[in-house]
């Protein structure tokens, strides 16, 4: 039941935009599934109780540790209200202002460009981006909000109300208790959330596993079953951390409620793992992947979504000390008997616990995903799709299981020639040819770009599998990636390329005489081109393209150059070598021409396409032109 309240210093202010955007989609738009509006906000009550434990460590005053944290929901029919109250760490005028009026979050319009049409999946979005409060004008035309920090006097707390339109209220109040009182206002068409049973139904479904219990107002009857006018709290859900449960007895649908409560995701996950350890470490952890990537995924600095608990009381979101950064999509909790209870994020930095908490999770974490791509290839292939990105920087990373991320990376080749990245560094290897010891690479912008390379032109010819890579780390993670089961990873755009050992001795020879032929046309290139190029040799590797340029084995290579420019470094100037296909008509044509002049122009044309070919883009692309121009007249 509400509390009575003194009204005082009222203000009224504005929703920053975003907001305004979100109440009248929830309003307006998000109706597949309503009764999520109950499961977030008991959630945040729990996150409330669970915040209060933790600040009670340094400030023991705050509340009296054997008084035990709660969640209460009551309803009046007849005034058409549904208010959930919890006795948790409440908020002040500043944090109601700050955390109801605007959302924090930067990723707001991220949020807005994954809206569809798909409604079901929409509101799967809410927890997702961290605006679960909001989803209370799914059901109600109103919502009022009474709060009392922990800590502060009875004259110090705040009512926050809205019709959920532009503006919201804000005043201070007197409130005899500490924590959060939220009253939905229902609109006439949602009356049916005013019933014991649809609640029971509600909290049974998403948060009877959560830390703290759930109560209910209901009437007592008597012994024949009639009401006798008075109300008794009774308590609804389990309220035992689903953790601390033995394995056995949590059931698949308990381990999925409870991945949307520790995740705020509303989809299910792709797999979980729960583990108790005891011995030299002492701990429970509970790992869960994700089946949609996160909106902020890509960026480094996002939060990691494991839950740091010690001896079972919360301590901190984003605990990235127990996951490596190419890891920060799992979701779940560790729950350590061995940390001290006032630990922070500094401790946590360099303690040895910390240390092999870090590097259990990650080989769990790992084991897990080997399982997946072993037993569930089409469960693995939605991972890959979410998440390999940023699975990418793990040999980078983590150096120590630099083998086992790469055994779950995942590519294009022309095996199958297919945009999807479905093949994996074991299946090439399983492929490839007699006497072949490496393995052959592409990097280049785009699947398209990379399919019609010309340096692919060879190894079709022969049949030798190369791997594509179009994702903008590729090369980045070919760094640090030197070799995989013993075979040395080979970028076929290097000047270094030998397919010598594919060719026949007959095959050979006549290469060997047709270089010494051409010397001649590689010297007069070299002298027209001067210091433009590091270069200019005979290539066989081609067939149907007149040239291409390659970079040496130690210079920068042309995808990692973009990259840096990309991300706003000065890149070295990647000096190129022009290798020219002397069994090509066009270079003959070149070849034969007796004209300097002449001469000149086809260097420019052969040299302009390739580094079209290359890098998409040439340094002085008037003076292609102009050749090409004369040529054709």
């Amino acid at each position: 039941m509400s509390e009575q309240n003194i009204h005082k210093n009222k203000e009224t202010r504005g929703f920053q935009s975003e907001v305004k955007q979100l109440l009248h989609l929830m309003i307006h738009s998000l109706y597949s599934n309503k009764e999520i509006f109950l499961r977030e906000l008991i959630s945040n009550a729990s996150d409330a109780a669970d915040k209060l434990r933790f600040r009670a460590l340094s400030q023991p005053d705050l509340y009296e540790k054997d008084a035990e944290l709660g969640v209460k929901l009551s309803f009046n029919a007849d005034a058409g209200t549904l208010t959930i109250h919890d006795n948790g760490i409440g908020m002040t005028r500043d944090d109601v202002i700050e955390h109801l009026g605007t959302i924090a979050k930067s990723g707001t319009k991220d949020f807005f460009a994954k809206l569809s049409e798909d409604q079901s999946k929409d509101s799967q979005l809410i927890g997702q981006f961290g605006v679960g409060f909001y989803s209370s004008f799914i059901v109600a035309d109103s919502v009022t909000v009474n709060t009392r920090a922990a800590g502060a006097p009875a004259d110090q707390a705040v009512c926050w109300h809205s019709s959920g339109e532009g503006d919201y209220s804000v005043e201070d109040i007197e409130k005899a208790s500490r924590g959060t009182e939220i009253i939905l206002h229902l609109r006439e068409d949602e009356k049916e959330f005013l019933s014991e049973y649809r609640l029971r139904d509600i909290i049974g479904k998403y948060s009877d596993h959560i830390g703290i219990p759930v109560f209910i107002q209901t009437a007592e009857r008597d012994e024949e079953g009639k009401e006798t006018g008075t109300n008794k709290w009774e308590q609804v859900n389990k309220a035992q951390a689903l953790w601390t449960r033995n394995k056995s007895e949590i059931s698949e649908e308990e381990y999925k409620e409870f991945y949307n409560h520790v995740s705020h995701d509303f989809a299910e996950p792709l797999a979980w793992s729960h583990n108790r350890v005891e011995g030299n470490q002492d701990y429970t952890s509970l790992l869960y992947i994700p089946s949609k990537a996160p909106w902020d995924m890509n960026n480094r600095d996002s939060k990691h979504g494991l839950k740091l608990y010690v001896q079972r009381v919360f301590i901190m979101d984003d605990a990235q000390q127990f996951m490596p950064s190419y890891l920060r999509f799992m979701r779940g909790l560790i729950d350590s008997n061995d940390l001290p209870l006032n630990v922070s994020r500094e401790i946590l930095q360099d303690n040895k616990v910390t240390q092999a908490l870090r590097k259990a999770c990650t080989k769990r974490a790992l084991t897990m995903m080997e399982r997946m791509a072993k037993n569930d290839a089409e469960k693995y292939q939605t991972l890959w799709n979410e998440f390999g990105q940023v699975l990418k920087e793990g040999p980078a990373e983590d150096f120590a299981n630099r083998e086992k991320v790469a055994n779950l990376l995942r590519f294009s080749s022309t095996h199958s020639e297919v945009a999807e990245q479905t093949v994996s560094l074991a299946d090439y290897v399983e492929r490839m040819k007699e006497g072949q010891d490496k393995i052959y690479f592409l990097t280049a912008d785009s699947f398209s770009a990379a399919k019609n390379s010309p340096h692919l032109e060879q190894f079709r010819a022969k049949g030798i599998e190369v791997v594509l890579m179009h994702d903008r780390i590729d090369e980045w993670l070919m760094g640090h990636l030197p070799e995989f089961d013993g075979k040395q990873f080979q970028a076929i755009t290097k000047a270094d390329l030998d397919l010598s050992k594919f060719e026949d001795e007959e095959e050979k020879e006549k290469h060997k005489q047709t270089e010494e032929e051409f010397k001649s046309v590689v010297e007069r290139t070299k002298s027209y081109l001067g210091d433009r190029v590091k270069d200019v040799r005979t290539t066989f590797k081609l067939q149907d393209t007149p040239a291409v340029v390659v970079t040496d084995e130690n210079e920068m290579g042309t995808q990692m150059a973009k990259l840096l420019a990309a991300a706003g470094h000065d890149a070295p100037e990647v000096k190129y070598i022009l290798e020219l296909n002397p069994e090509h008509a066009l270079v003959n044509k070149m070849a034969d021409e007796p004209d300097e002049e002449a001469f000149g122009r086809w260097v420019e044309m052969l040299l302009g396409q390739a580094m079209l070919a290359e890098r998409g883009s040439m340094d002085d692309p008037s003076q292609f032109l102009a050749a090409v121009n004369k040529l054709l007249a």
